[in-house]
């Protein structure tokens, strides 16, 4: 208990200091938090993905339903192949009317005559749309366009590829950043008690004992960091919650527990606590050699 108040003790006496210390891992952990959070979005969006293996095709207008009919029994008979659907102009314009009821201005002058007819393959698993498409190409003079949902899958890997990479990078970054300015905090604040570390010395205080405090400032340091960094994060997608997934819809973001993000500031703190506790041991092993 004594050297927990002698560590607030000591950040009290240079809050400061102890501010900017604590703002860098703040900032940091902030960041870490929303590149986790970002991450664990785009999975959630492949896997709809990719749970959802299809191909759209647009139709010219003026194909003979002959033909469109035949192309569909084609497909249907290829392996991994789920359902075939063809969807009219009609169709076509009652989905978009129910996509966009909440916006009468997106709802006027459109007719069927202007949305094309499709036909839309889901697959059994992702393997089986390069042949679909494959199939569709060889017929793409009846297409206007055709949607390969791989191509999304492909982009969205990429994506989470860049961004897992980068990040890593980033936080890597701002780990030997975090280190180094908590280091010099510390560090400068023993400086600063020399006459103070001296005295325990002559009144018979272990090495334990003065170093302690020191220690335990950097962790705390490291844990603040940590949990204000987590709370804000999340604090923020609680908040932007109702908006998120309106964008998303029909994907459901939000985790149905809060375990995920328990699971986040758990691990965190793990973090936040050897980065506290490497720098002061750091800042400690340098100035206050016996």
């Amino acid at each position: 208990m004594n050297g927990l108040v002698r560590t607030w003790f000591h950040i009290r006496r240079t809050p400061y200091q102890s501010l900017a210390a604590l703002l860098v891992m703040f900032f940091n952990f902030l960041f870490v938090s929303m590149m986790v959070f970002l991450l664990l979005g785009l999975n959630v969006v492949l896997h709809y993905f990719e749970s959802r293996p299809e191909v759209s095709a647009y139709l010219k207008d003026g194909i003979p339903q002959e033909r469109v009919n035949r192309l569909i029994v084609q497909l249907q008979s290829q392996p991994g192949v789920k359902d075939v659907r063809f969807v009219s102009k009609e169709e076509a314009l009652k989905i978009y009317q129910q996509e966009n009821k909440d916006n009468p201005l997106l709802l006027e002058m459109v007719t069927p005559d202007i949305l094309p007819a499709s036909i839309e393959v889901t697959t059994k698993d992702p393997e089986t749309l390069k042949s679909i498409a494959a199939q569709l190409e060889k017929e793409k003079d009846l297409f206007e366009e055709i949607v390969f949902q791989q191509d999304i899958v492909d982009s969205l890997l990429r994506w989470t590829r860049i961004i897992r990479g980068g990040g890593l990078v980033v936080i890597s970054l701002l780990f030997v950043v975090s280190v180094v300015v908590i280091a010099a905090v510390v560090g400068m604040k023993i400086t600063l008690k020399k006459e103070e570390v001296s005295v325990l010395n002559l009144l018979g205080a272990s090495g334990r004992e003065v170093q302690t405090p020191f220690l335990l400032e950097g962790i705390s340091y490291g844990l603040g960091g940590a949990l204000l960094g987590w709370g804000v994060c999340v604090g923020g997608l609680w908040y932007l919650r109702p908006r998120l997934e309106e964008f998303f819809s029909p994907l459901s973001l939000w985790p149905s527990s809060f375990l995920p993000f328990l699971g986040v500031l758990g691990g965190e703190v793990i973090c936040g606590l050897l980065i506290g506790l490497l720098a002061s041991f750091l800042a400690v092993r340098k100035h206050l050699r016996r």
